[in-house]
């Protein structure tokens, strides 16, 4: 079989973009198949929609090329404050608060728009001159053999590499062709997402209520501005979605409180179904899973995305030290060692924000006193409530060495 390139990368949105450039910038040619048109998603005006950056992916971003084009446009958390709620009660004062005094790496994360990371990513893979893109069509159809795998795309190209990368999300094609099962449920959730300018400063704070029907986050932005991600129950979501601007606000501003001040909507609201989906397997022969292709999971903690960076890590790695270790990169073996390092930890990290969804997502008085109390543990307890914040800022477990900062 002749090789187009060492890799096939399918789905062009974050991930996919992210593991190309760390496999071109160790030397392996890159085909990444992207559905959308290249600038698409760059070109797009102020939406609210962002991603919370923990540090390890900060650093993977900066080993890739793609932290300097961006970091003028990130906003910094220096504070997590997490509270049980009602609609109407606001934010109270709060049982778990988490500063990044407590850490010496600096802020805890970086909030960034969607439109800024992706034209970032766009940009730096339209400058290597190992990723080919090929935009504006999917891939159809997918060949595994013993010398590599071939896809055919929708507008009848064929395309060959040593190895596939799935990156094309929770409903992955590339998946469902390999004949991968998933597992996994719907929460009844929805969320509704959009942004919010307020009179006062967040001073770089992130907030998370736990209210009955669901979690409502206000993650911070640039310029006094906030990014809400408020889940609530499919019926309530749908019915809120229809609404006006104005009624809508009426409907987030008892849930959201005053303690920013008067707030106003910016930009378009968007809702997305929220369930949890895991693949039984992370690999098939010429082919692993990236991302929410491997692991779909609750936005409660803003963790879809640094675990995807994590699998983009991690997979670089493999990749890389079998190529240099003169192995074919898409044999069993070497897959099944992507498969060891991230399936066992992000399948417990899906279900530990499946396990706080179901507590937090209820007005049981019983279960509110206990969660209260056990919250209130951990934020009396300096050494837990760091290890706490090392973990969500990406920085504990085996870490690949992007996420490091180190190069490949």
């Amino acid at each position: 079989m002749k090789h187009d390139s060492d890799v096939i990368v399918t789905g062009g949105g974050l991930n996919g973009p992210a593991l190309a450039l760390a496999l071109a910038g160790a030397g392996l040619t890159v085909t990444v198949i992207d559905g959308q048109p290249p600038r698409a998603r760059a070109e797009a005006a102020f939406d609210g929609r962002a991603y919370a950056l923990a540090i390890g992916s900060k650093r993977l971003l900066s080993a890739i090329g793609v932290w300097d084009r961006v970091a003028r446009q990130v906003q910094p958390i220096v504070e997590i404050k997490a509270s049980d709620g009602r609609p109407g009660e606001g934010s109270g004062p709060g049982f778990l608060h988490f500063d990044s005094a407590e850490i010496e790496e600096g802020p805890m994360g970086f909030m960034l728009e969607d439109r800024h990371l992706y034209a970032a990513l766009l940009g730096a893979m339209q400058a290597e001159p190992r990723i080919t893109l090929i935009s504006a069509t999917n891939v159809v159809a997918q060949a595994p053999s013993a010398a590599g795998i071939g896809v055919t795309l929708a507008d009848g190209r064929q395309v060959a590499g040593r190895v596939l990368a799935g990156c094309d999300g929770r409903r992955s094609g590339s998946a469902e062709r390999a004949g991968i099962g998933r597992t996994g449920w719907d929460y009844g959730q929805t969320a509704l997402v959009c942004a919010v300018a307020h009179a006062r400063p967040h001073r770089g704070t992130a907030y998370q209520f736990f209210m009955p029907s669901g979690p409502l986050a206000i993650l911070p932005l640039q310029g006094d501005r906030a990014s809400i991600v408020w889940s609530e129950t499919t019926g309530s979501a749908r019915a809120i979605a229809a609404l006006d601007d104005a009624a809508f606000l009426a409907l987030l501003a008892p849930r959201f409180g005053d303690f920013l001040g008067d707030i106003r909507l910016e930009g378009a609201r968007f809702s997305y179904p929220l369930n949890l989906t895991l693949a039984q397997s992370y690999v098939a022969p010429r082919l692993a899973l990236v991302g929410d292709a491997a692991h779909g999971v609750h936005p409660i903690a803003g963790q879809g995305l640094n675990m995807g960076l994590r699998d983009v890590g991690a997979l670089a790695e493999v990749l890389v030290s079998a190529s240099r270790r003169g192995e074919d990169i898409g044999a069993a073996d070497v897959l099944a060692r992507y498969q060891g390092w991230r399936r066992f930890d992000a399948t417990a990290l899906a279900l530990g924000m499946d396990a706080v969804n179901r507590l937090f997502s209820n007005d049981n008085p019983a279960l509110r006193a206990g969660r209260d109390l056990g919250l209130g543990l951990v934020n009396a307890l300096p050494g837990l409530r760091r290890a706490f914040i090392r973990q969500a800022a990406g920085l504990s477990g085996d870490m690949p060495k992007l996420l490091a900062g180190r190069r490949l």
